[in-house]
């Protein structure tokens, strides 16, 4: 693994608050987070902008099997106030991230034990709102879709920039704590077709409409935003929390799986409709 994993440069000495010491493999003890008053720093500015600050203590779980690649990741979030635990395997990875005491999971795809997309399949049964990251070195477009049906919520490629994992980390965990505090009724209906949120299902003139995760967010921003014209730029940032990257065609491909789910039993009443050289939109007609 090159040096160079991410470009945010640590400091070689001066001292160094550890908010946990937490590596843990296969056939130990579980060391869930403390759940008292958090044992960190005070959380302060540091030399980036900070859309949102965790409050109280912010559990992050990382599953990474190249150790050094997980210490850094680890120094850096604790850096930036957050709790962080490592899992080194996908096996004690599963178990630790099936606990509630995490918030977000940060996790590689090639693991020992038991591979990402596996562990992300069980986790999104048990735990249905907890955020994931996968981070790997994998990074076509085919590894991003199988990503994302796997129920990850956001994908980043190895090499990165550690700014843009905070970034994502940050934004994630504020839609999650948004969508807590959200009195938003369960139940959304247009054009015969009815989505549930609490339940995840959706059923368009009675009949079932079988999504994956990521099928179902992005129908769901679709939705709340009928009528209106959605971009390319604009979906990637409200379904998967980045920015659109013009070289590749995952979004098309997202609205592509949607349109035969959604239209394809109903040839002369589609709802989702593409706008040349703009981009997409839900209506009726």
């Amino acid at each position: 693994m090159a040096l160079n994993i991410f470009r945010k440069k640590f400091p070689i000495a001066g001292p160094l608050m550890v908010i946990t010491q937490s590596y843990v493999k296969a056939g130990d003890a579980i060391p869930l987070p403390p759940i008292g008053p958090p044992t960190r720093r005070p959380i302060g500015e540091t030399q980036y902008n900070k859309p949102f600050m965790p409050q109280g203590t912010t559990h992050i779980l990382v599953i990474e099997d190249e150790k050094r690649v997980a210490d850094l990741i680890q120094r850096g979030l604790e850096e930036e106030g957050f709790t962080v635990t490592l899992a080194y395997d996908g096996l004690m990875g599963r178990k630790l991230a099936l606990s509630p005491a995490f918030d977000l999971v940060i996790t590689d795809i090639i693991l020992p034990g038991i591979n990402g997309l596996e562990l992300c399949k069980e986790l999104r049964q048990a735990r249905p709102t907890v955020p994931i990251i996968m981070l790997t070195a994998l990074g076509t477009t085919d590894d991003k879709v199988e990503g994302f049906d796997a129920g990850a919520d956001d994908y980043l490629v190895k090499p990165f920039d550690f700014r843009e994992l905070l970034v994502r980390a940050r934004a994630l965990l504020k839609r999650s704590s948004d969508r807590l505090q959200s009195h938003e009724g369960p139940l959304l209906r247009y054009g015969g077709m009815e989505m549930n949120l609490h339940t995840k299902s959706v059923r368009r003139d009675g009949r079932d409409i079988d999504l994956t995760p990521k099928e179902f967010k992005l129908l769901e921003f679709m939705m709340k935003n009928a009528g209106r014209v959605l971009s390319r730029n604009e979906i990637a940032q409200h379904v998967w929390d980045t920015h659109f990257d013009t070289g590749t065609n995952f979004i098309d491909v997202y609205i592509n799986y949607l349109r035969k789910k959604v239209d394809k039993d109903f040839p002369d009443r589609k709802l989702i409709h593409t706008k040349s050289g703009m981009g997409f939109i839900f209506k009726e007609g």
